[in-house]
């Protein structure tokens, strides 16, 4: 039977569509060591269990669409803790999950075939929202030579036309793990003020920055409060991937307004996980600092152990838990099937995210991955060996070169 154009158009996720060859590897009981999705193995706070256990009543109902009051408040108490003063409940629209947020944001600001401007590469389910939502992403490369920095502010702009209708960052940055600064920032908002855009800034990551360095979130510019969202989400910061709470946060009442329409019509965020995000919010501090420590180590393992390998190309991340490395490949994503269908090291090998969809500009992105540091050391350090040993035997068994 014919599907339709629009779902035929769309992409699979190369973090996920080579399933099938992990599973099958895994059949012949080799090893996976899984590098290719952001599942920490780092347990959620107990808080969080001690919210399902202890969850009353015999019925699940309806929530509001908006999401619960309790949640909404506790939020507002967590991002006063980062300093940003000023919002008020009915400024957080609860979402099931960062990407819910994306797409309100898509569909709340855009007609069809109007325009988002991206930096590339970017989290690469973006480009599925975008279409799900009609709307072109228009990007602007920025690169590994550069530890993909902001690429110049001139770049945004000559990409802006009339259809153009904001700007969306991720800050710490999935897939690069870059941090946008304040100056960044600031550039970018008077960018948006000019011609009259928005800003969307995705700050899942935002507890995790490295060596010292601090964060600014966009919600602490008051001053382009009418053209800021930011989008939030649980999934990371508490290890609570699966339980799909977020967030869309924003001064603008009219873009509130209007994704209310949207969220009406999916009825409500998840009941219970929400009970589970107020319980975990309101987790030790220490809590999240120690998970921060731990991503920094591993990263500090896993980058110094790549950076060994001869023709492996990766710039440090200053946070979130991803990088993207360049390989010594013809092609990273047939490297990435090799791996999992012809290669292991010791029964062991690796499955990673090609990174040549996390791009809208054809070509770019070809020989490299994006990897995701979380899982155990010893983990980090058995990937390290197998992604040496499988790039010796494809470059002299499929590529045929003899190092």
């Amino acid at each position: 039977m014919q599907m339709s154009k629009r779902i035929s158009s769309f992409q699979a996720s190369p973090i996920r569509r080579l399933v099938p060859y992990s599973r099958e590897a895994e059949s012949k009981g080799i090893h996976v060591i899984h590098l290719n999705i952001g599942q920490p193995d780092i347990l959620s706070p107990s808080e969080a269990f001690d919210a399902v256990r202890n969850f009353e009543g015999d019925l699940i109902p309806y929530g509001l669409s908006e999401g619960e009051s309790d949640l909404r408040h506790a939020l507002l108490r967590y991002y006063r803790s980062y300093g940003i003063e000023g919002l008020d409940e009915d400024n957080i629209l609860i979402t099931t999950g960062g990407s819910e947020a994306i797409q309100f944001a898509f569909m709340t600001l855009c007609d069809p075939y109007d325009e988002f401007i991206i930096p590339e590469p970017f989290y690469t389910n973006v480009a599925t929202f975008a279409a799900i939502a009609m709307v072109n992403l228009v990007p602007v490369s920025s690169k590994i030579e550069d530890g993909f920095k902001l690429p110049p502010i001139s770049e945004f702009e000559s990409r802006i036309t009339k259809k153009t209708m904001g700007i969306l960052l991720c800050s710490p940055n999935n897939p690069t793990g870059h941090i946008y600064t304040e100056p960044e920032l600031r550039e970018l908002l008077e960018l948006c003020k000019k011609h009259d855009i928005f800003l969307v800034v995705d700050e899942v990551y935002r507890e995790f920055c490295y060596d010292g360095r601090s964060f600014t979130s966009i919600l602490s510019f008051p001053e382009y409060a009418d053209r800021v969202i930011c989008v939030d989400s649980f999934s990371k910061r508490f290890s609570m991937c699966g339980a799909r709470v977020g967030a869309i946060v924003t001064r603008n009442r009219e873009v509130l307004e209007n994704a209310m329409k949207l969220a009406q019509a999916r009825l409500c965020p998840p009941m219970v996980e929400q009970k589970i995000a107020v319980a975990a919010l309101n987790a030790p501090k220490e809590y999240v600092e120690n998970v921060r420590l731990e991503y920094e180590n591993r990263r500090n393992h896993l980058i110094k152990a790549l950076q060994r390998i001869p023709g492996v190309r990766c710039a440090m991340p200053k946070g979130a838990f991803y990088f993207v490395a360049d390989l010594p490949v013809d092609d990273a994503e047939k490297f990435a099937i090799f791996m999992l269908r012809d290669f292991n090291y010791k029964g062991s090998t690796v499955m990673f995210a090609p990174a040549e969809d996390f791009y809208v500009t054809k070509g770019l992105g070809r020989t490299q991955a994006r990897i995701a540091y979380v899982l155990k050391i010893e983990e980090l350090e058995t990937a390290a060996i197998c992604l040496e040993e499988g790039l010796k035997a494809y470059r002299r068994n499929v590529m045929h070169i003899h190092d």
